[in-house]
């Protein structure tokens, strides 16, 4: 194991910390403030545009691109960097480090032409537009992406696509410019062949926009999660992302890298709840003495830290793996890491929660929201239980090899 980190790394860290401690965490109640203020959510609060600012002027931008896309972090480097932004909701998208940006740029990266990226990564980079991924569908299980009824069609030199999406996440955002739509391009081709990917501005004629949709009560202002219809929308063929067929094997790559980053700052979520569990817990006097000096609570803070210690190490061993060996050999850990990490928040947040009393459950902390971020990471990105299948396939194959495992 080589989680330590290299001196340049060191560096963004430290600055980092400093930064959430300066910019971010007082300024979370300013931010809301400015969100409710407007005449609609869907406006992007004056203070999220001068928090990046700050963040470009202290070189802590884009801090995703890691070595395998020209950087020069590890993904072990770059999961602890992530862990620090998980501390607060607001925290990714001011460094242009958030979801679904970061999965969307490394596809450009990876797979788009010089001309695709001139037009959109290029921008993304430098955050002046935002993307959506439109993957998920409400007709079908999307937990196997093979299931996708959304089509499209080559005709001359433009594809035409028809398709009902939703949980777009960022599509609502009002700098949300582009998505990137996977559909079935042949339906007759090897199962998972069968689908592509493709660059849609949301401009586009017939691009609809049905409705936002909240997450348990939160709408997730301003960018929000979208259901997007694609009525007979025509786009040039050098849309394409690839080639036709490789929509399913770009969204295993791009799946790989970020589950990690969604681990580690579940992992980060989980560090900010102990800290206010405890804090809450030196300060509140109950039945004569601190919440901290009784025993119930001692243990819950003791739990805490094993499962956050035993979270994050099982993501640097995945991340390790990806940075040694790619992440098709880091599946099983990915997979183990993936349940993991939104489990201890969930138990360590809830535990915060209970301390907090009724508190815990309102917008007067985070922790009801940062609870709700956790509880849908079991579904993003794959759910428990399509992980826990991989997990045990994988395990029985490696311990039995003589024995036939079905898929």
């Amino acid at each position: 194991m080589h989680y330590k980190l290299s001196d340049y790394a060191e560096d963004i860290k430290k600055r980092l910390k400093q930064f959430m401690k300066e910019f971010i965490l007082p300024n979370e109640k300013k931010y809301e403030e400015q969100l409710n203020e407007t005449n609609t959510r869907w406006t992007v609060p004056p203070i999220m545009e001068e928090l990046k600012n700050e963040a470009k002027k202290q070189d802590l931008w884009n801090l995703f691109i890691t070595k395998r896309y020209g950087g020069e972090l590890s993904l072990v480097e770059y999961a602890q960097l992530c862990e620090i932004m998980g501390q607060s909701l607001l925290a990714p998208e001011v460094f242009n480090c958030s979801a679904p940006d970061t999965g969307n740029m490394e596809v450009l990266m990876e797979f788009g032409t010089s001309e695709q990226k001139k037009q959109w990564l290029d921008p993304l980079l430098e955050g002046k537009i935002r993307s959506c991924f439109s993957m998920t569908e409400p007709s079908v299980a999307s937990s196997d992406a093979t299931n996708i009824q959304g089509e499209m069609y080559r005709d001359g030199d433009e594809y035409v696509i028809n398709a009902r999406k939703w949980w777009s996440t960022g599509a609502l955002y009002p700098n949300c410019k582009v998505a990137i739509v996977m559909v079935k391009s042949d339906t007759k081709a090897e199962k998972h062949r069968q689908q592509s990917m493709i660059l849609v501005p949301l401009d586009t004629p017939g691009v609809e926009i049905k409705r936002f949709l909240p997450v348990f009560g939160y709408d997730d202002a301003p960018h929000g999660h979208a259901e997007i219809h694609y009525n007979n929308v025509r786009v040039p063929a050098s849309n394409l992302i690839g080639e036709e067929g490789d929509g399913f094997k770009i969204a295993q790559a791009r799946l790989g890298g970020g589950r990690i980053h969604h681990c580690m700052r579940a992992i980060g979520a989980s560090e900010r709840a102990v800290h206010l569990l405890i804090e809450r817990a030196s300060q509140r006097v109950a039945f004569g003495t601190k919440l901290a000096d009784k025993a119930v609570i001692r243990e819950a803070i003791a739990e805490s830290r094993i499962e956050i210690e035993q979270g994050r190490q099982l993501v640097y061993l995945a991340a390790e793996k990806i940075d040694d060996e790619g992440a098709k050999a880091a599946r099983k850990l990915i997979a183990m890491a993936k349940i993991s990490a939104p489990r201890v928040a969930l138990n360590v947040i809830d535990r915060a929660i209970q301390v907090f009393g009724g508190a815990g459950v309102s917008d007067d902390v985070p922790l009801a929201a940062l609870w709700a971020y956790a509880r849908t990471l079991r579904i993003v990105d794959g759910p428990d239980q399509v992980h826990l299948k991989d997990i045990a396939k994988l395990e029985l194959r490696e311990n039995m090899p003589m024995v036939t495992i079905t898929k």
